[in-house]
């Protein structure tokens, strides 16, 4: 079976400057699916870039359908970073049939690309086809550590005709999924009054992750381990403020700026473990002057520039490169143990698993701030290591 099979090829004459495109633009060193689909054997790509045209189930938010094409005549007139790139644009995945077909679809890819060593980067349509980004790591069978930097937490009840995800209700639609692959979620970024007691009650009873926008006002570095956590990470447009990005039709007046939207993603970009990335929710009808189109766009360069510039500091390998401190709680009920790269200052903690069943499993090993080993030196539990050993049952 050959992934072009899914794809319709782009339109190049709507992207191409009447001057052409200069060597250092993405438009040059792209390889892009508007004639010959990319050669995608032998790892001859880093990423691959495709959109999904299709909108069916963005809860008020028609038209986003159309924003990877959108997306495209931006981020192919930005200079690529000084490094050698290698990306693909495998062009565009069509509406299916039904939305499940437009899921399928796109799990399978995500999948390929995966087990290719290759990080694939979707461009929505709507934010419910995070619930396809999910189901491809069920077919590789791997564990997830999900984050979504979103204003609210889509586990509403709503469903579509056919009983699919909306995007209002695809997060509740993975926490439900069986087989069940999430070990984590993290969101980044929801805004209280966007979110009901009762789903905030679900979020601390599963012992995932919620952050307030106000806790990265001015300190978006706080966002770092958090994301540096992530197997998966979805963006919905609708997190940033709509003065930065408008082309969201349930933009808001508060949520990240521009350029912390671009810090983020290079955040994300730089996470060893991260395996792929979604944007969605983008929708051209609402962009006056291109500005949102052009944020993503950037956005997603930053990505990119993150990807390329990867430290390779996951722990441990070589132990020479690692510093460990051990400390104790007040009621030494546990020694925590944190690790710190020298070669990137990043820190990480060891949470032990309840059964160690293999001399290989002891303990996972999990981002963290330099603040969390404070609060232990200090003699007190941190809360991110009391949140993940529950979890690890």
């Amino acid at each position: 079976m050959s992934l072009a099979e899914f794809f319709s090829p782009i339109d190049m004459s709507r992207y191409i400057p009447v001057h052409g495109y200069y060597s250092t633009q993405i438009g040059t060193i792209i390889s892009s699916y508007h004639q010959v689909f990319p050669d995608l054997s032998e790892k001859k790509a880093d990423i691959a870039i495709f959109g999904v045209l299709d909108d069916r189930h963005a809860v008020n938010n028609e038209g986003c359908a159309l924003g990877p094409d959108y997306f495209r005549e931006n981020f192919y007139k930005l200079h690529h970073g000084d490094y050698n790139v290698s990306i693909v644009d495998l062009g565009n995945i069509k509406a299916g049939k039904t939305i499940k077909d437009t899921y399928v679809a796109v799990s399978l890819i995500i999948s390929e690309l995966i087990k290719s060593g290759i990080v694939p980067i979707i461009i929505g349509g709507g934010q419910d086809i995070t619930y396809a980004q999910y189901q491809a790591y069920e077919k590789l069978e791997q564990k997830v550590d999900l984050v979504v930097i979103d204003s609210q937490f889509d586990i509403e009840e709503d469903v579509g005709p056919d009983g699919s995800a909306t995007s209002r209700s695809y997060l509740n639609k993975i926490m439900t999924h069986e087989p069940n692959y999430l070990f984590n979620f993290s969101n980044i970024g929801y805004q209280t009054y966007f979110v009901s007691k009762d789903s905030l009650r679900v979020i601390n009873k599963l012992y995932f992750d919620a952050y307030r926008l106000g806790q990265f006002s001015g300190m978006t570095d706080q966002a770092e381990p958090v994301i540096r956590n992530a197997n998966m990470l979805s963006f919905d447009i609708g997190a940033i403020r709509s003065s930065d990005a408008m082309a969201n039709a349930n933009a808001s007046p508060n949520g990240f700026y521009g350029e912390e939207a671009c810090r983020l993603c290079r955040y994300a970009g730089m996470t060893d473990k991260l395996s792929s990335i979604g944007f969605y929710e983008y929708n051209p009808v609402f962009d006056q002057n291109g500005q949102t189109g052009m944020l993503l766009a950037q956005m997603v360069w930053y990505f990119i520039d993150g990807f390329y510039n990867r430290k390779k500091d996951f722990p441990l390998h070589p132990k020479s490169s690692y510093l460990i401190f051990r400390t104790a709680l007040k009621n030494d009920a546990h020694e925590l143990v944190f690790i710190k790269s020298k070669k990137t200052d990043r820190w990480w903690m060891q949470v032990p698993y309840h059964n160690n069943k293999s001399a290989n499993e002891r303990y996972h090993l999990v981002p963290c701030r330099y603040e969390d080993y404070q609060t232990a030196v200090e003699g007190e539990m941190p809360d991110l290591w009391w949140r993940t050993y529950q979890k690890l049952v």
